[in-house]
Parts: structure tokens; C-alpha cells; sequence
């Protein structure tokens, strides 16, 4: 399934039914009186976040989404039939925003969220509504208000506990691969790894976390060497960043020095990320002496915690693994894993259709109808 993380799509919410004109026409009734009905709603569109997909790959295929149109009143007040809500699945971790201005209408960060993207259109009034005691006979009605329509950007931003960053060739798809049932492409030229890849690690017989394995970064990612900074969005959501450092690199670069060069690119990408805890990881151990790769080792230890490891041979992995299962625990058990989406500017947006639990709490509470500015809200269960 080829991966896709950034698309453009159009919304467009239904119409609204037109009233109906009509006359009450029995027998022995002279004059009935009018009888038109009102017009139906029309379908609202609503994003909801589905755990099965991890990409936006059907969005490639189909980029319309329009909901149906209410059904028009009919005689003896009969209101047209509202249409049905169009209901659009979305993976996890997708950012909405709209194309217009780039503004951020929701962020999904759990599975079942839903979000009303465009309200459909309110049914018109039947020429019923329009009888007065000067008007006995009213021969006009409204028509439905048109739906919504928006062009929107969806763009994805996998979840998970921990994210590798590293040079090009640095053995982040060869660890994913040793740790995980992920299998990535491995070869030894640079640019293995084209999209991002995410894999269950399981430590012991009761822990569990994600890791996210992206393309390698270079010096100049952030002027569009490279991949650029393409696919960072990806690790934005991680706990904790390891970064996978050569202990031993081809070129016979120094391995600190290429340390500083990511940690320049992370700066840059977003200094939020940058200051996310990280551990720093020492591939390739099997490939240069113990004294060498000692002497990197101290080297790097200012900047975080550090680890030798070799994903080939197994060798101090396991003790790694263990160390890093038990940062990700307490960091969980700290509330660190949702701090940022918590923040999400869309959490408590107008149109956001809220969980269980809190919609609940809205809809027996008298005053549901109006938010803070006073604007009506909808909230459908």
C-alpha cells in the first residue's frame, strides 16, 4: 500500500429542501387554507477518525466528497425528508486545515473523534408558515439555503511513542527491522527509506511501544536538500527522539560533528521539536574497535544518554530496548504522551463533535446552545 501524508480535498454540504406551495383541496371544505410543508435539511459532512487506516491513499482517488440535498416540502404540512450526514474516515493524527488561509480547524488524536466539516443547509419554509390574519392565502415559499462548501488540506501525523532521526545510512531501518515485525528496504546506499515506517517493539512480556523510522535528514534539509524537512511532521507527536549515530561512517566524517549537523536541522524544523528528551544511539558497534567507539561514546554523553549498539548483532540492544521501555512507561504514567495534543487549538472548536462523554455533559446542560462568544453550536451524538 504506497503511502500518502499530505492531500487537497473539496467539501461541499447539502442544500437545504424548498418549502412547498400548496392548498388544502377537500371535499366540502371550501377555502381550506394553505398547506405547504417545510423543506428537509440537508447532509452534513463529518470527518471521523478510523484506527484501521494509517494513510490518506484513498484520498488520491477521490477528492469530492458531496453530501445529498434535503428533500422539498410537501401538501398536507408535510416536511421533506433531512438528508443523512456524509461520513468521511480519516486515519489517526490527521491535521485539518483550510487551503484558503492554512488555519487549523481540527486535529484528530483518537480514534472515534468526529468532526463536523460543513453543516448542511437549513430546509425552506412552506407557504404555510407565511399565513397571517391579513395574508389568508399565501402563494409564496422559501427555498432551502445552500450548503457549505470548502477546499481543505488534510495532512497526517503518525502517533507514536518514539522517533528515530539520523543521517542517511545511519541504521535506522536496520533497528526498526531487529526490533520490530517493520520491514523497511535496507540497502547500503543513502535514501534507502523513502516514506515513513512504523513498528510495535515489544520489551518483556507485558511492554509495548511504537517507533517511527523516517527518511534520513542531511545538512541543508531545511533549504530542500535531500528529502528536506518533509517528513519531520511524523516524529512531532514522539515522546522521546533517538538519534542514530555512525560509529564508524564511510566517508570518515567525524560521528560528533554529524550529531551537530541533525541537531542543527531539528533546530530549525521547529526549536519545539529540537527540545524534545532524546537519547543518543551508537550504531554500527561491530564495525570499529571497542577504544574507538568508547571514545565517541564519551564524547556525546553531554548531550543525553547514550547507547552502543549493534542492530546486526544484537549486541546491547537488549539492555537498550529495557531502558528506553521503562522512559516511555514513566513518561506515559506522567501524562507526557498526550501533553501536546492537549494543547491542540481545535479541541474545543464550534463544529467539533466531542467524545462520549462530554457531549453528554453539553447536552444536559441548559445553556448547550450558545458557546462563549454566543455563537449556536451543533453537536450531534
Amino acid at each position: 500500500m504506497r503511502f500518502l501524508d499530505e492531500v487537497k480535498i473539496y467539501v461541499r454540504s447539502g442544500d437545504g429542501g424548498p418549502g412547498a406551495v400548496g392548498f388544502r383541496r377537500e371535499k366540502f371544505i371550501p377555502r381550506g387554507g394553505p398547506d405547504g410543508g417545510d423543506g428537509g435539511r440537508g447532509g452534513d459532512v463529518i470527518f471521523v477518525a478510523d484506527p484501521h487506516l494509517n494513510t490518506l491513499i484513498d484520498f488520491r482517488y477521490k477528492q469530492h466528497f458531496k453530501a445529498k440535498r434535503g428533500q422539498g416540502g410537501m401538501g398536507s404540512n408535510s416536511t421533506g425528508r433531512s438528508a443523512a450526514p456524509l461520513e468521511v474516515p480519516v486515519p489517526v493524527g490527521t491535521l485539518v486545515r483550510d487551503d484558503a488561509d492554512g488555519s487549523i480547524l481540527y486535529d484528530f488524536t483518537r480514534p472515534g473523534e468526529r468532526f463536523l466539516v460543513a453543516e448542511g443547509g437549513i430546509g425552506g419554509r412552506g407557504n404555510t408558515r407565511f399565513k397571517s390574519s391579513t395574508n389568508r392565502a399565501p402563494r409564496h415559499a422559501e427555498p432551502g439555503r445552500p450548503g457549505v462548501e470548502k477546499w481543505l488540506r488534510l495532512e497526517l501525523k503518525l502517533l507514536a511513542d518514539v522517533g528515530l532521526v539520523g543521517l542517511p545510512n545511519a541504521g535506522k531501518s536496520t533497528l526498526i527491522t531487529a526490533v520490530s515485525s517493520a520491514r523497511p528496504k535496507i540497502a547500503d546506499y543513502p535514501f534507502t527509506t523513502l516514506v515513513p515506517n512504523l513498528g510495535v517493539v515489544r520489551v518483556g512480556d507485558w511492554q509495548s511501544l511504537v517507533m517511527a523510522d523516517i527518511p534520513g535528514l542531511i545538512e541543508g534539509a531545511g533549504a530542500g536538500l535531500g528529502l528536506g524537512h518533509v517528513f519531520l511532521r511524523h516524529v512531532e507527536r514522539c515522546m522521546v527522539l533517538l538519534h542514530l549515530v555512525e560509529v564508524s561512517p564511510p566517508d570518515g566524517s567525524d560521528p560528533v560533528a554529524n550529531f551537530h549537523t541533525i541537531e542543527a536541522e531539528l533546530t530549525g524544523y521547529s526549536p519545539a521539536l529540537a527540545a524534545k528528551p532524546r537519547r543518543v544511539v551508537v550504531t554500527k558497534s561491530d564495525l570499529a574497535d571497542p577504544a574507538t567507539a568508547e571514545r565517541i561514546c564519551e564524547r556525546l554523553r553531554p548531550f543525553g544518554p547514550v547507547h552502543l549498539i549493534s542492530a546486526a548483532t544484537r549486541a546491547g540492544l537488549e539492555g537498550f530496548l529495557v531502558d528506553l521501555a521503562r522512559e516511555v512507561a514513566e513518561r506515559r504514567a506522567a501524562g507526557e504522551a498526550n501533553a501536546a495534543l492537549a494543547d491542540a487549538p481545535t479541541r474545543a472548536g464550534k463544529k467539533a463533535l466531542l467524545d462520549p462523554e462530554p457531549a453528554d455533559a453539553l447536552l444536559d446542560d441548559p445553556d448547550d446552545g450558545e458557546d462563549e462568544d454566543g455563537v449556536e453550536c451543533h453537536y450531534v451524538r
